[in-house]
């Protein structure tokens, strides 16, 4: 099953093979399957052609995958083209909203550890 250009797993559960869509999390799967009235346990295999379309049409109503990233880089691109602050520590990558960054912000910075060396490189054993 394809929605907004993302193929759902056809063995997970609907509520957990939606959030396999950009910009779709549990409780908007939770409350989108709740309104078309299908059952949070069911398998993409398992339901009809009718609810298919019920349930693409609902997801595509929202700002979700190419449109949504769009937005978000659009956001972040404005917060850099007006020097803001939050727009400056995106352009490092580090942390924007406050958070120490001695020691923690592994996630935005990724897992990068410099520790202090000689700058000699070790002799290989042969």
């Amino acid at each position: 099953m394809r929605i907004a250009g993302i193929t759902i797993s056809e063995e997970k559960r609907l509520e957990i093979g939606l959030t396999s869509i950009y910009g779709v999390g549990r409780p908007r799967a939770k409350i989108t399957l709740g309104s078309l009235g299908i059952d949070l346990g069911k398998r993409p295999k398992d339901l009809s052609a009718k609810e298919e379309t019920s349930l693409r049409e609902a997801i595509e109503k929202f700002s979700v995958e190419g449109e949504l990233r769009r937005d978000t880089s659009s956001n972040i691109r404005r917060l850099k083209d007006i020097k803001s602050y939050r727009g400056s520590r995106h352009a490092k990558h580090l942390p924007a909203r406050g958070q120490r960054s001695k020691t923690n912000s592994r996630t935005v910075r990724g897992n990068v550890r410099k520790t202090m060396t000689s700058g000699r490189r070790k002799l290989e054993k042969t």
